[in-house]
């Protein structure tokens, strides 16, 4: 008797959901960047916003909520209500770095979001400051190893893109040299090229037109292939093979969001991404397109977690 009575109460509830994705959307969608306006992410998320909105017949508000090392953007999001309309633009910190690096996260960083697609990933630079006598990788390893402890590399804040690079260099080189975080990659950049530390691993985009002008040598880029944006300059990988510190950023939407409605927003983004126009305007940016189905975005939050994990482990680096 329960179970046809479960049954019975189950056939309203799946007859419905259909009918609402068909609704979907029927108002303005909130895109949550979970960091301060003018950075990558919200300069991204915007530049999405616009052509997601024209795909999906409603307008796609930017809705940046920083804090907390982007854990209060994204536990708004896990606790929206999940039909389609709040959607997190998801960088590394929320659902793979943050798990490893905070005592406690005020959400389940798998449970409580629904994977919806890959949006991009953007390569680093490893730069160094030109009075180091390395001319490459494995110069610049072989000199470190000479000299534990003297050099040292910049980042733009402990647990950023950058710092996380610098340890996976640290880890896979077996070398021992300095962190020296910043808040921002714009004061760490000022004292890569005034010579106060050695090197930095940090945005490409950034850090390549100082390396063109002389200021900087670049030595390398953190992709496991070589970038279009700087062809002639190799891969980390080619010297440390598996090297692979590209910023991986994404969308997902609040857990129990109706499988109709994720395939609705996932077909849009992936449509977008595919665009000859917008791909050229993200490689411009320095930046792959990188749309994903829904599975597969979970396969690569999962991997990118224990990858990340085992940097971070060794590292002994935790949220201040």
């Amino acid at each position: 008797m329960r179970l046809a009575r479960r049954a019975l109460l189950a056939v309203p509830a799946a007859l419905a959901a259909p009918a609402f994705a068909q609704s979907f959307p029927n108002r303005p969608l909130r895109l949550v960047v979970p960091f301060a306006a003018g950075g990558s992410a919200d300069a991204s998320a915007r530049m999405l916003a616009d052509p997601l909105g024209a795909a999906l017949g409603q307008p796609v508000v930017v809705d940046n909520r920083p804090g907390g090392g982007a854990t209060v953007g994204a536990l708004f999001v896990a606790r929206a209500t999940p039909d389609g309309h709040t959607l997190l633009y998801g960088t590394p910190g929320p659902q793979i770095i943050n798990p490893h690096l905070m005592r406690s996260l005020p959400y389940d960083p798998v449970r409580d979001f629904a994977p919806v697609s890959g949006y991009k990933r953007a390569p680093n630079l490893f730069a160094i400051h030109p009075s180091l006598p390395a001319q490459d990788v494995t110069g610049l390893i072989a000199l470190a190893r000479a000299e534990p402890g003297r050099l040292s590399f910049a980042s733009s804040g402990i647990g950023s893109s950058s710092h996380l690079a610098g340890e996976m260099l640290k880890f896979m080189a077996r070398i021992d040299i300095t962190h020296v975080p910043y808040r921002g990659t714009g004061p760490a950049t000022t004292d890569l090229i005034a010579g106060t530390v050695s090197m930095a691993l940090d945005t490409l985009s950034i850090l390549l037109p100082p390396a063109r002008a002389g200021n900087l040598r670049a030595l390398a880029v953190t992709t496991p292939q070589r970038s279009p944006l700087a062809p002639d300059l190799p891969a980390l990988a080619e010297t440390l093979p598996g090297f692979d510190a590209a910023p991986f950023n994404y969308i997902s939407a609040p857990a129990g969001t109706p499988q109709p409605i994720v395939a609705r927003l996932n077909a849009a983004i992936v449509t977008i991404l595919n665009d000859p126009a917008y791909r050229a305007r993200m490689e411009a940016l320095g930046e792959e397109a990188t749309p994903s189905s829904p599975e597969d975005l979970a396969a690569t939050i999962a991997a990118e977690s224990a990858r990340w994990k085992q940097v971070i482990d060794a590292a002994g680096i935790r949220a201040e």
